[in-house]
């Protein structure tokens, strides 16, 4: 418990409104008696006009008596009604000091029990000094009036910024970093009310559902390497700067259908002390959130609403298996035409930025499906040194510009768009300006009209002819067209001895099988080896057959009809 010593025996001089008394004749003696500024004096006069009576004080008893004398003399042939509070209309009263203590010098309530600015000032220094356990408040204006004791609340203001929610994980870490100290405390929030923002006025208003103070609730994110980023979702932090006290508000804004952001808000004392702060904590955390260390480097995208709390937009990790070179199966010429246009490329940027060249580009990987234009991303994405990789579908489109700014903080980056054909078609078979609007604004980004940058697109299509003339054939906005055929009889070959895994191939199976997968795709492949090693399990292992072979390729091409071998890969017209 607390037991700030008690001070001296104090009274509260009580100004009521008189209709006889004139406005200038009790500011001026304010002025004169009070020694109040002309602001105050005038805001003093006001509150008696408004409200009937204002409190002056508390002072020292033999003060209080002194003022009530010098008053009484200045006001003239005035009545000014004045006079020292009595015990029957003196309010409540400390319940440390058992002191009067008038409405505007009372900071905490609790109950039954009251206490006077002077009291709180006095036990939070205690408080800090020895160390002493979190008090324990029930509601968030008890918690801040307790912070801010002796600081009248239009004496303190706040300033508040917006992240995007996609970036809770590295938004959490710089604000753990910047105020949960040995010296803090924080407090979680009850969310009574899903969609409400909280803000500092919120949990400083003591209405009738005032903000009640809960544990604090951490969400786990995900960020693809180590333990997951424990993020708050909505609390607030007493901290001092020096003897300054300040309160740091974390809350979820939510707009319907806008992503979420992450609300920071510093609430601090007039002054320039107090500006200078919230300035160095808002630089820090924007540095903290730019540089991105949760993501960067990682291949990621935004998760469907369907996945995530809230409207929408959090970040999903994509944990893809490692792609070697040996493991492109290719065309050598084609392999060649990849490397020279993004892997040299990407290694030879600088040297090109100092050439005054621009540094993002543009790729169009094209082919039937199942050749492997997915599977050459993932080669990419594995092995372009220190990119990001962002992966977009066709249904995200929408969130481009998202993407594209996340790209350019996460730069360098890679942004892969696959199925364009689906958002670039002829202008005349658009369903209306949405559509219209997200291909011009693809073509604009991809056209660099926002500025240069480290971003490579890479666009993906199984049907190319269907592509907007403007996308595919409009230098600056595809820099190459690279094809990814159906494998000839070498890469049929290899894909072969590839998917086989442990199976005991021999040379002639192998060549056969290869003769017989004439025009189809590396994914026919994949699943022909699946089930060839399916029928092996019967015997026990053993080296394939070429009946074996036979078998698989019956069931995938002719047992099944003629939908079954499209849906293999088997049939691209």
């Amino acid at each position: 418990m607390l037991t700030p010593t008690k001070p001296p025996e104090t009274r509260t001089l009580i100004l009521s409104n008189d209709p006889e008394t004139p406005w200038d004749v009790v500011v001026g003696l304010l002025r004169t008696v009070f020694a109040m500024t002309p602001e105050t004096a005038e805001a003093v006069t006001r509150k008696v006009d408004k409200e009937g009576q204002a409190c002056l004080g508390p002072y020292p008893a033999n003060v209080a008596e002194a003022f009530l004398a010098a008053a009484i003399e200045a006001r003239g042939l005035h009545p000014l009604n004045i006079r020292i509070m009595a015990d029957e209309d003196d309010g409540p009263r400390c319940a440390f000091c058992e002191r009067l203590t008038p409405e505007g010098q009372r900071r905490y309530t609790r109950g039954k029990a009251t206490i006077c600015q002077d009291c709180l000032a006095a036990g939070y220094a205690q408080f800090r000094s020895d160390g002493g356990e979190r008090p324990d408040f029930g509601y968030a204006f008890q918690a801040l009036g307790w912070h801010f004791a002796g600081i009248p609340k239009n004496l303190i203001t706040s300033t508040a910024r917006g992240f995007p929610g996609h970036m809770r994980a590295d938004v959490q870490t710089a604000v753990s970093s910047c105020f949960s100290r040995p010296d803090s405390i924080i407090y979680g929030v009850l969310e009574e009310y899903r969609y409400e923002t909280l803000t500092f006025a919120k949990l400083m208003s003591q209405s009738r559902s005032p903000s009640m103070i809960a544990q604090a609730e951490y969400e786990d994110l995900d960020i693809g390497s180590g333990e997951p980023v424990k993020c708050l979702r909505n609390g607030f932090w007493l901290l001092h700067d020096n003897d300054m006290p300040y309160v740091v508000v974390l809350s979820e804004h939510r707009e319907f259908d806008r992503e979420l952001q992450v609300r920071i808000e510093i609430a601090a004392p007039i002054g320039e002390q107090g500006r200078a702060l919230t300035a160095r904590c808002f630089k820090f955390l924007e540095d903290e959130v730019e540089a991105a260390r949760s993501y960067r480097g990682k291949v990621l995208s935004f998760e469907a609403k369907g996945r995530y709390r809230g409207q929408s937009g959090g970040m999903m990790v994509h944990r893809l298996p490692p792609v070697s070179r040996e493991d492109v199966i290719l065309p050598q010429d084609t392999l060649a035409l990849l490397d020279r246009n993004l892997l040299d490329f990407v290694e030879n940027r600088e040297k090109l930025r100092a050439l005054g060249q621009p540094t993002r580009k543009g790729i169009l990987l094209y082919g039937p499906p199942g050749t492997g234009k997915t599977h050459t991303i993932r080669y990419l994405a594995h092995n372009l040194p220190g990119h990001t990789t962002l992966l977009i579908t066709a249904q995200q489109v929408a969130k481009l510009d998202q993407y594209v700014l996340l790209a350019r903080l996460l730069q360098p980056a890679m942004v892969v768009i696959e199925d364009v054909d689906l958002i670039a078609r002829q202008r005349e078979n658009m369903n209306g300006p949405c559509e219209e609007s997200m291909l011009n604004e693809l073509l604009n980004e991809m056209d660099g009209l926002k500025g240069d940058a480290d971003i490579i697109f890479v666009l993906t299509t199984n049907r190319p002819e269907q592509l907007e003339e403007a996308l595919a054939g409009r230098p600056g906005r595809v820099d190459q067209a690279i094809e990814i055929p159906l494998p000839d009889e070498a890469c049929r070959k290899r894909l072969i001895l590839l998917y086989g895994g442990n199976l005991a191939l021999g040379d002639p199976v192998v060549a056969e099988a290869a003769a017989r997968t004439h025009g189809m795709s590396a994914a026919f492949i994949k699943e022909m080896m699946r089930r060839i090693a399916q029928l092996t399990l019967g015997r026990d292992g053993g080296t394939v057959s070429s009946a074996d072979m036979a078998h698989a390729i019956d069931d995938m091409l002719f047992s099944g009809g003629r939908l079954n071998a499209r849906l293999l890969g088997a049939e691209t017209t």
